[in-house]
């Protein structure tokens, strides 16, 4: 599990991608449009991937999704153009949606088989901070590597890993045994063998009824689509750091920095359980005091805070799988990943607002709000 969070996340593009295409002519609008292509991708493939994931083997589907997305980054390092870099990001984005509630699902069902459903909220945070390490390793390793062979060998290396993801998800367990509906009595006795596979229509509804007839899994949306919000704010990170007077060449060690402490909240995943609500709120006052100094202290505050914003990520997610019976998992988690993707969207409306009015210190100071109420809510 560890092993595949990590080559998941092993890709030396992610810190490179923008400049890939820009190097190659596109405008920061065409740059804009794509990861608009990319989003849309994700929000559209949400929930019939969900779906899919209750239908076949979960196992299965972890191993498409990095296959798709290494595919993506060879399309841009072999043909690398405009359309080649759409056709990228679509397949990117259905690979990611692919993984997005499978993943946490079929970490949860295969835990439930061996008795150890309570042991979730560490192994998948632990697991989130091993890709986060695993992530920042090749953001440093990226620049050696682009001085070295240029882009090709970036790309190369990024399709590389994706690749051996696909190979370490074939060595995952997958025991789950997915239900059958109960038999159709208004059918004849004799149209085939007895019971066909549940329907995509009756796992999606299975999936809306969940969420309608538990509060608790209501909650646990509303609390995974609050948090996707703020953890959004991520893309703005550089421009924070740029912000407190830190120099270019000095603004990797400060996202290094942030990036740490999210590692540190994924792997602490499973302590502090007994008062979130009072953890999450002090990761907003963390994150207020830190943006608003707009010094270089002060991103400590801001990588304490989002150390908790991971860490009350873990919690609303484990909060939901408890909530929601194996045979509609995936679906439930993809629906909160709808919810996620349509609550970053408006994230990233507000900053296009706002910083026509305030700097990134301003409004990353100002994000602490929701977490406060977020904090509040969770008590409650």
């Amino acid at each position: 599990m560890y092993a595949y969070a990590a080559c998941e996340d092993a890709v030396l593009l992610y810190p490179l991608y923008a400049l890939l295409f820009t190097e190659h002519g596109l405008s920061p609008a065409a740059v804009s449009s794509l990861f608009a292509l990319w989003s849309l991708t994700a929000f559209l493939t949400e929930v019939p991937s969900g779906v899919l994931a209750d239908l076949v083997s979960r196992r299965l589907l972890l191993v498409v999704s990095p296959l798709l997305s290494a595919a993506a980054f060879a399309l841009w390092t072999l043909a690398p153009g405009y359309g080649t870099f759409a056709a990228g990001f679509v397949l990117w984005g259905v690979g990611g949606s692919l993984r997005s509630g499978t993943w946490q699902a079929h970490i949860h069902a295969e835990l439930a088989v061996l008795g150890r459903a309570d042991a979730y909220p560490r192994l998948i945070g632990r697991a989130e901070a091993v890709g986060t390490v695993s992530a920042l390793a090749c953001a440093l390793a990226a620049g050696p590597v682009l001085a070295a062979g240029g882009f090709t060998a970036v790309g190369l290396a990024s399709v590389a890993m994706p690749l051996m993801a696909a190979v370490v998800a074939l060595a995952l367990p997958d025991t789950r045994v997915r239900p059958l509906p109960a038999r159709d009595h208004t059918a004849p006795d004799d149209a085939g063998e007895g019971v066909d596979e549940p329907g995509a229509r009756q796992v999606l509804r299975e999936g809306v009824a969940a969420l309608r007839g538990a509060a608790p899994a209501r909650a646990a949306v509303v609390a995974v689509a609050g948090l996707a919000a703020v953890l959004s704010l991520d893309e703005y990170l550089p421009l924070l750091i740029a912000d407190t007077g830190l120099a270019l060449t000095a603004v990797p060690l400060g996202y290094g920095l942030i990036l740490a402490g999210g590692a540190v909240g994924g792997w602490l995943a499973d302590r502090g359980t007994e008062h979130p609500g009072r953890v999450l709120a002090g990761g907003g006052c963390a994150l207020a005091l830190g943006a608003f100094s707009a010094t270089p202290a002060g991103l400590v505050g801001v990588a304490v805070a989002f150390g908790v914003l991971r860490w009350a990520a873990v919690q609303a997610d484990t909060r939901l799988q408890r909530e929601t019976a194996d045979s509609s998992r995936a679906t439930v988690s993809s629906l909160a990943g709808s919810a996620a993707e349509v609550t970053s969207l408006a994230s990233f409306g507000l900053w296009a607002l706002g910083s026509a009015w305030a700097g990134p210190a301003v409004l990353f100071g100002c994000a602490a709000l929701p977490i406060v109420v977020l904090a509040v809510t969770w008590r409650r």
